[in-house]
């Protein structure tokens, strides 16, 4: 983490109640990017075929190539001390960790299509991969949140795929942003453009595919 970043992170949050930061630990354990990542792919698999074996499967290919692996490359890092942690904390750590995650989305959506898997899964893995990629930009130059871009996505895109009531879910996007603050690792602004991004461009792309069927 550089100068800017620690300063940023440090005079938004340095005054946060130490008795806040156990429930913003387990925040952002339970709702980090790649639990979500691991069951969104199942729910809207299941919307899409409504049969339980498929629905494993289909998730399972897409939670592995956007979830499973990548995570398995940044927790080798993290142990290597390649980086800072499982959440990669400094942003100049941020690099491999966003290449192999889009490398690794890009032949998960390769994999759906020669595979003719559903629509609405192939949608959802392009929509993710360009959130990565406008993420992995932004980051270059400021520390944007993942966490909640992806949790911001997933609103979208669980209320695209199953009802509009599902927005009220957008009540964990402000918990994970809250935790993401309380443990210093991003400003209030990062976490609210996070929310944004994600929302606007992984769940907002993702809307606009699941309708070109």
């Amino acid at each position: 983490m550089n100068a800017s970043d620690l300063n940023a992170v440090t005079s938004s949050t340095s005054t946060s109640p130490k008795n806040s930061r156990p429930l913003a630990r387990v925040l952002t354990e339970v709702f980090a990017p790649w639990v979500i990542v691991l069951m969104l792919p199942l729910a809207v698999a299941w919307r899409a075929t409504h049969a339980p074996i498929p629905t494993v499967l289909w998730g399972l290919l897409v939670a592995l190539t956007s979830s499973i692996i990548p995570m398995g490359v940044i927790v080798w890092g993290a142990r290597t001390k390649r980086w800072e942690g499982h959440h990669v904390r400094n942003r100049e750590g941020r690099l491999i960790p966003f290449l192999t995650l889009i490398v690794s989305s890009l032949g998960g959506v390769a994999a759906l299509i020669i595979a003719s898997a559903p629509w609405p899964l192939i949608a959802l893995d392009i929509s993710m991969l360009v959130t990565l990629v406008v993420g992995g930009l932004i980051t270059i130059f400021w520390k944007i949140s993942m966490h909640t871009a992806v949790a911001g996505g997933t609103v979208i895109i669980l209320a695209a795929t199953y009802s509009p009531a599902l927005w009220v879910t957008a009540v964990v996007v402000a918990a994970v942003g809250w935790s993401r603050v309380v443990l210093n690792d991003h400003t209030s602004a990062q976490v609210t453009a996070g929310a944004v991004i994600g929302a606007a461009v992984g769940g907002g792309l993702y809307a606009v595919l699941v309708t070109q069927t």
